[in-house]
């Protein structure tokens, strides 16, 4: 049983579940639930790779957790690394053949870009200054504009993209504020380790007004209604509101960590804050 269990935790659930989730209530924005087949094709699809992507991740980062996460399954050895390879394969494998159930504009956006991204960004591109930062976020937006291809429906899927691009973005800048040890040890060239964690924090800080403003316009021109304005304060900009004023009191690693949990689900929050907008 404990076996299962850290397998299963090699795959982190919590996100896999998350990223169906993102697809459902994007399927809800669409109006398409009823379209229970292609829903459920499009939440298999994206958590198959989601999964292997995470496995994949792990065995890539197998030395830098052993400094910044010794508790994952590969560095405290609940789970070998061939294992996490021959998992993230089969889970990419079965979300390919899953995607071929989908229309031709979605499956180039899940085969072509989104699969090969992941698994650049996992070997060759995570450690490039802002450029890993900026390719996983720009795959956690694809999601959403692979969703509307399914329904051939990709225009309502526009600000959902963007708004998780950008949330992303400041994120996974942040996790690298946090992960900054364990990633100078094994020669990463993260942003906060070529550029120094003031800037790092200075970006952050930038990019979170940028999101925080833009955010709002699809309120203000009426795209949106007012359940919309409300929903995105209390979940995205004041989550925002406070990584800002936490890294800028106290920068650091111990900060960051925190903010990458307080961000978590904000992309999510923000995709209900747009389903509740378009009553």
């Amino acid at each position: 049983m404990n076996t299962l269990y850290y397998h299963i935790k090699l795959l982190r659930p919590l996100n896999v579940f998350t990223s169906g989730l993102a697809m459902l209530i994007a399927s809800a924005i669409l109006g398409t639930l009823q379209e229970i087949d292609t829903v459920i094709l499009v939440m298999a699809v994206v958590m198959c790779y989601a999964g292997g992507a995470n496995a994949l991740n792990d065995v890539v980062d197998f030395e830098i957790d052993k400094i910044n996460r010794p508790m994952r399954p590969l560095p405290s050895g609940n789970v070998k690394k061939q294992t996490a390879l021959i998992l993230s394969i089969l889970l990419f494998g079965t979300g390919t053949l899953l995607c071929l159930e989908l229309s031709e504009t979605a499956k180039v956006i899940g085969i072509v870009i989104a699969m090969p991204l992941m698994v650049l960004y996992s070997k060759y591109l995570k450690g490039i200054p802002l450029l890993g930062n900026i390719t996983i976020a720009f795959v956690l937006g694809l999601s959403f504009l692979f969703c509307g291809a399914a329904f051939e429906n990709m225009s309502p899927m526009w600000i959902p993209m963007v708004l998780a691009f950008g949330l992303t973005l400041v994120r996974e800048l942040v996790k690298d504020i946090a992960d900054l040890k364990g990633d100078e040890s094994v020669g990463l060239r993260t942003f906060p380790i070529s550029a120094g964690i003031d800037k790092a924090i200075q970006l952050t800080v930038f990019l979170s007004a940028c999101i925080g403003i833009g955010a709002f316009i699809p309120f203000i021109n009426g795209t949106y209604n007012i359940w919309y304005g409300i929903l995105l304060i209390l979940g995205v900009e004041i989550p925002l509101g406070v990584v800002v004023v936490s890294l800028l009191n106290k920068p650091g690693i111990s900060s960051a960590t925190r903010g990458a949990r307080i961000l978590k689900f904000s992309t999510l929050t923000g995709l209900i804050a747009i389903y509740a907008g378009t009553f």
